[in-house]
């Protein structure tokens, strides 16, 4: 059993506006890296309004290099984090460094920055603390698994890149999944 969580709450200015949703609806939890610098980087954008809704892109946790576990939207609020999916997942985004600053430039598509040991124990604890507070949940899956869009590369609009890889080649699933109640959900 992994140890409980410190979570901390630091929810986004527009939270009231997300919509509501029964926590027995959610069933799925998608792991995000950020692909951004670091957890001050990710919060601005996190905080951009980019939908008509007064609401921006931002996951549901946010789990720093030093292990720190912070909350921006609660479960029972739809978060936009996974095209097709936010109805009924929680996204969890890890601060990692991944394609930043060159997303989709062709010469640039793999990450390169390994998750820490503190960061990967204090994901497993929020993933079992998640499996004991959301009666449905029984689903894991990357954000690479469920976003497999194509986007014009950068660097030459003729060849075109994967819009997400996270959380990417680096990231420990066998680790991750050692223990976990979740099943691996591609779909």
């Amino acid at each position: 059993m992994e140890r409980r969580p410190v979570i901390r709450d630091q929810l986004l200015p527009y939270v009231g506006r997300l919509p509501t949703r029964p926590l027995t609806d959610i069933d799925l939890v998608v792991i995000h890296c950020t692909e951004l610098p670091d957890l001050a980087t990710a919060r601005t954008f996190g905080e951009r309004i980019v939908h008509p809704s007064g609401t921006g892109n931002s996951g549901h946790y946010y789990v720093d290099r030093d292990g720190r576990v912070l909350r921006y939207v609660p479960a029972e609020r739809m978060a936009h984090h996974t095209r097709g999916y936010n109805e009924r997942s929680i996204g969890i985004e890890l601060v990692n460094a991944g394609r930043y600053p060159d997303w989709f430039d062709s010469r640039r598509q793999t990450m390169r920055e390994p998750y820490s040991e503190v960061q990967i124990e204090s994901l497993r604890a929020l993933l079992a603390h998640l499996g004991e507070s959301l009666p449905a949940l029984r689903g894991i899956a990357g954000h690479e698994d469920l976003d497999t869009g194509l986007v014009p590369a950068s660097d030459d609009p003729e060849r075109t890149v994967r819009r997400k890889l996270d959380p990417g080649i680096l990231f420990p699933w066998e680790r991750v999944m050692a223990g976990c109640t979740l099943q691996r959900n591609l779909r």
